[in-house]
């Protein structure tokens, strides 16, 4: 494999000193730029500072680069273009991510354009010099998520490789110098600092945290970076890449994305939104996996990765942002992309009928919490291409029929809310809970769809009794009457009289009617409540005046009143605590109410646009304190959290069509015809996660639990005491009925149980409401 130039060897083995390193990191997510080809090679790549940052292989799960930096090196000196951050950034259009970067200085110009091969799994660089200096290439290579175990060399070329993974970096000309290094201690970047330019020709560096450096002999040409099983491998399709040359690479790109692209319907209310929509849709499709297809990533980053070497970063599958990622796709017209989403779910779904809180593209679980929107979504995903007549991927009805049975098992509390910190009711799970029932029960067997839609009933007519407060000190304050709170505590926990652990915050609680959030949002996009109840209008009212914060980017929310997911106060990373920061998604979700309102969303839309990267990237998080330049933090500006967020590209997609059509395009036909007036549910079941204290007149009553029992009950003051044996539901619970015409008859119900290990200790007490009686009008 020669073709580098003999360098003179240090030391009489050549192996770079300082194993193994300095503690590996991954790239800062203040990113400018995410790419892919649409073809059959496996690489992505995300671009940040105007250098190359993190690049994936062969899935978006696993990120095997920390980062490839560029210097120039000239008789008075070197310039690190990373640190000297002057660049513009361009695309031929916001639809063909196809990135040029232009780095500018007094005396130099340096053009990067990255294009991944389609055809391999190789990227392309093709670069252009302009000035008195030779260009250095840095690589820190980071195999097989594992900064501390890699292996780098210089044979013919450059090489690093771990477990299997190996890379190879070379060019189309001459190299003037090329080594391997440890970080820290041997690296190009040191050989720099101490020489002022590349002198070290080490030819073999590790185990441990490896950089490979080259120096190029011309002014331009074009860098392959290849990745395989195998050394030979990486550099056959190297070199097979550069053989075949740009040019061809290039136009292949175009091309992909141009077909892909072809028929986006995109409103264009001004310029600049209508390009940051193009590119959304790109960005949701950029974060598609080839080697998995429907494994869609939150995104292409680490939440802070400068200062952690952690694994899962975000670059894995969330149900809940996958949905939300098809609808967008939907919206736009992409049904294709949303069809290979739900395949996924039919693949990846757990004996149980649940989903994994994120799993890897391939599938394999990361996190194993419990969410129960995570598996209600699915099922709305799958009504809504069933609403739009879209034929359905085999294995989907029983899909939906075991998420149903999960979600009517376990709801409607859930181990972890949306934000994933806390057990309990929430709004926003229980509305996608509720949708879900109703929107899948076509599917369900006679016996389980009258039970689906009986229980969606209760939960939607029960939900305020969970999740709605008044005359707190909070609602007292902005001068309504209640609202809905962020989350319900288990009952074991107090319920609305509990406290809610804020994680994040160094174990600091706060009581559960305190905490409010923009969760309630859901209640109307799914068609659970009217915009204009009354309910819904105060809680506005106090989540306007509690959690949104004007910037230069506009006006912006945090997720909840003391959050502590966020950088700290003096702009130090997120370290398992902090302060939260503005979610540009939470605009969107204000907006989609604005627009349910009458109202127009350009507003929010703007907001949301004006939070972007350079390249167009929207974040997760904005930094809302003062400005501090030395570690990049502007108001309004992205902060140090993933970016980009698929799921802000999906929900500025959605309301951006939205206000085209005038109504949310998750609001199903089925839930809103169902919700359109109040529907008094039938009945209320007795749960020990939702206990009823009081029944309203004229419903049954039913008790339930997943173990068979024996009901031991008696009426006003356990009077007329009674046995029933449990007998099992639809769902897999077992359950005894008391009818609405027994009821009626009591005051009080007592009770307690006997299961198969004994009796469980406690008695339980239900208020039976009674109708008032009818005035008798004279004759």
């Amino acid at each position: 494999m020669s073709d580098l130039p003999s360098f003179a060897l240090v030391g009489d083995d050549a192996l770079a000193p300082g194993a193994p390193g300095l503690a590996p990191t991954w790239s800062s997510s203040d990113k400018d730029f995410v790419t892919t080809s649409l073809g059959q090679a496996r690489v992505w790549v995300t671009l940040g500072h105007g250098v190359l940052n993190e690049v994936y292989w062969p899935s978006t799960g696993e990120p095997q680069l920390r980062d490839l930096t560029f210097y120039l090196v000239g008789e008075g000196g070197w310039v690190d273009l990373k640190r000297t951050a002057h660049y513009t950034l361009s695309v031929p259009a916001p639809f063909l991510p196809l990135p040029t970067v232009v780095h500018t200085g007094a005396d130099y110009q340096l053009t990067l354009e990255v294009v991944p091969d389609p055809l391999r799994d190789v990227l392309l660089v093709r670069y252009e010099l302009q000035g008195p200096y030779t260009l250095a290439v840095v690589a820190a290579p980071h195999l097989n998520g594992d900064g501390h175990d890699n292996v780098a060399w210089v044979d013919g070329a450059c090489f690093a490789h771990c477990h299997r993974r190996v890379l190879c970096l070379t060019a189309d000309s001459p190299l003037r110098q090329a080594s391997a290094g440890i970080v820290g201690v041997s690296d190009g970047w040191q050989d720099l600092q101490a020489h002022g330019r590349l002198t070290w020709a080490y030819t073999k560096a590790g185990p441990g945290n490896v950089a490979l450096s080259l120096a190029l002999a011309r002014p331009q040409g074009v860098l392959a970076l290849g990745f395989s099983n195998t050394a030979r491998g990486a550099y056959t399709l190297a070199r097979a890449s550069l053989a075949e040359g740009a040019d061809a690479a290039r136009g292949a790109f175009l091309h992909g994305w141009s077909q892909w692209a072809r028929h986006l319907p995109f409103p264009a209310p001004d310029p600049e939104l209508g390009a940051l929509a193009q590119f959304s849709a790109a960005v949701l499709k950029m974060h598609e996996d080839t080697t998995y297809p429907g494994a869609v990533v939150a995104s292409l980053s680490t939440p802070w990765g400068e200062a952690t070497d952690t694994l899962g970063g975000y670059h894995l599958v969330w149900p809940r942002d996958a949905t939300l990622a098809a609808f967008a796709l939907l919206a736009a017209g992409q049904l294709d992309d949303a069809r290979r989403i739900l395949a996924r779910f039919v693949a990846t779904q757990e004996e149980d009928g649940h989903w994994a809180q994120n799993s890897y593209p391939s599938g394999d679980p990361f996190w194993t919490g419990l969410q129960l929107d995570e598996t209600a979504f699915p099922v709305l995903l799958a009504a809504k291409l069933r609403e739009l007549g879209d034929p359905e991927p085999a294995g989907v009805p029983e899909m939906v029929r075991r998420a149903l049975g999960f979600v009517a098992r376990t709801g409607p509390t859930s181990d972890q809310d949306r934000w994933e910190e806390n057990p309990g009711v929430n709004p926003f799970t229980v509305a996608v809970a509720i949708a879900a029932l109703v929107a899948g029960a076509p599917w369900l067997a006679p016996d389980q769809q009258d039970e689906a839609l009986r229980l969606a009933d209760e939960w939607n007519e029960r939900l305020e009794g969970w999740c709605y407060v008044e005359d707190t000190p909070l609602a007292r304050e902005h001068g309504v009457r209640g609202y809905y709170v962020r989350l319900a505590p288990p009952q074991k926990d107090g319920g609305l009289g509990g406290e809610v652990l804020l994680r994040n915050r160094l174990g600091e609680t706060l009581l559960a009617s305190a905490l409010v959030s923009l969760d309630f949002s859901y209640l109307t996009r799914l068609g659970l409540r009217h915009v204009t109840d009354p309910r819904v209008q105060d809680t506005l009212r106090v989540v306007d005046r509690v959690l949104r914060v004007s910037t230069p980017s506009g006006d912006l929310y945090r997720r909840y009143n003391h959050d502590g997911y966020g950088e700290h106060d003096d702009g130090r990373p997120f370290d398992g605590n902090g302060t939260g920061r503005l979610w540009p998604l939470l605009a969107g979700e204000r907006g989609h109410l604005a627009l349910q309102a009458g109202e127009d969303a350009l507003p929010y839309l703007r907001a949301m646009a004006h939070c972007a990267s350079d390249g167009g990237l929207l974040p997760e998080q904005v930094w809302d304190g003062p400005a501090l330049p030395e570690r990049g933090l502007f108001p309004g500006r992205p902060s140090g959290s993933a970016m980009p967020l698929v799921w802000s590209h999906a929900e500025f997609l959605k309301l951006l069509l939205a206000r085209e059509s005038g109504r949310p395009f998750e609001l199903l036909r089925a839930v809103e015809d169902r919700y359109a007036h109040a529907r008094p549910a039938p009945e209320w079941r007795w749960r020990n996660e939702t206990p009823v204290a009081a029944l309203p007149p004229g419903r049954d009553l039913r008790l339930e639990s997943p173990v068979p029992f024996t009901l031991h009950y008696g009426w006003d003051g356990w009077q007329d005491v009674q046995e029933a044996a449990a007998q099992p539901g639809p769902f897999g619970l077992w359950q005894v009925c008391l009818g609405a015409e027994a009821l009626a008859a009591h005051d009080t119900l007592h009770f307690t149980r006997r299961f198969e290990t004994g009796w469980e200790g406690q008695d339980h007490r239900v208020a039976l409401q009674h109708a008032p009686a009818q005035a008798l009008t004279p004759t």
